[in-house]
């Protein structure tokens, strides 16, 4: 059994992404040249672009620590660099 290697099954984004949507997951996404902020909140819909709406988002500054409300925005699936859960 040592011998043996395991092979990782990888998900596709878009699953990960609607993994996130079903569980009303908090999610922190990174902002393609942007990398003194970062914003907060729950996904409520995406489409086949990655273009995505995000509810009761924060605008999180790293530079000053500062939180920044934002509501419901809706972020182009360009601008995107990295989604992860915060929960």
């Amino acid at each position: 059994m040592s011998g043996r290697r395991q092979q990782r099954v990888m998900i596709p984004p878009i699953n990960f992404i609607f993994k996130l949507l079903q569980q009303q997951s908090l999610v922190q996404i990174w902002l393609y040249e942007q990398v003194e902020s970062r914003l907060e909140g729950k996904i409520k819909g995406f489409d086949e672009f990655m273009n995505i709406v995000v509810e009761d988002a924060v605008e999180v500054s790293e530079k000053n620590n500062s939180r920044r409300s934002l509501g419901r925005i809706l972020l182009k699936g360009d601008n995107i660099t990295l989604i992860s859960s915060l929960e």
